[in-house]
């Protein structure tokens, strides 16, 4: 059996992968399948292990039911872009279906819009549990996560996107492996 720390580690690999792709290839040349969403798809599966990772107190038991709305969102997002990228060449299927999630609240919402920054956000609140002990992985994490999302949704820059990714995900790796840093450094 594996355990929850290397599948953390293994998402992690998995969800900056995805964020590679996102940032640097044209989701529309991903002819016969679409990596950047399957990467992301199983990278924030296996992010469900942080649940089961850090102390159990409070925080985490908050930050374990964000964490996992944030990845059924994320499943939810996936698989709407992975319909929308079955449209391949064909704009105005694709765009009917744009319109008709815009239109559909209940889907537009909780899938696209806030769900998917609810595993940021999950992560973020896990982090907060080491504020003290290891401040920097923890801010790493804290302010890496929106600037994923502010750097697609706001300044529509795939290479800020990508940085603040790799911020987020090794603040969170820094975390996961904090006892082995300590060691490494004595």
């Amino acid at each position: 059996m594996v355990k929850p720390k290397t599948l953390c580690a293994i998402g992690l690999v998995f969800f900056v992968t995805s964020y590679v792709f996102f940032s640097l290839i044209s989701l529309n040349t991903q002819k016969y399948i679409d990596l950047a969403h399957w990467f992301n798809l199983i990278g924030a599966v296996l992010l469900f292990s942080f649940n089961n990772v850090f102390p159990k107190n409070k925080i985490t038991t908050v930050a374990s039911v964000i964490t996992t709305l944030g990845i059924i969102a994320h499943i939810g997002l996936c698989t709407i872009d992975f319909i929308m990228w079955s449209f391949g060449n064909d704009a105005i299927g694709s765009e009917k279906l744009r319109e008709q999630i815009s239109n559909t609240p209940l889907i537009l919402y909780p899938f696209i819009i806030v769900g998917p920054s609810l595993l940021f956000i999950g992560l973020a609140a896990h982090a907060l549990n080491f504020i003290k002990t290891n401040p920097i992985s923890t801010l790493m994490v804290v302010i890496g996560g929106p600037f994923v999302g502010l750097s697609y949704f706001i300044w529509n820059n795939g290479f800020l996107m990508l940085i603040s990714c790799m911020v987020f995900t090794s603040g969170l790796a820094l975390l996961l492996f904090r006892e082995e840093v300590k060691r490494w450094q004595y």
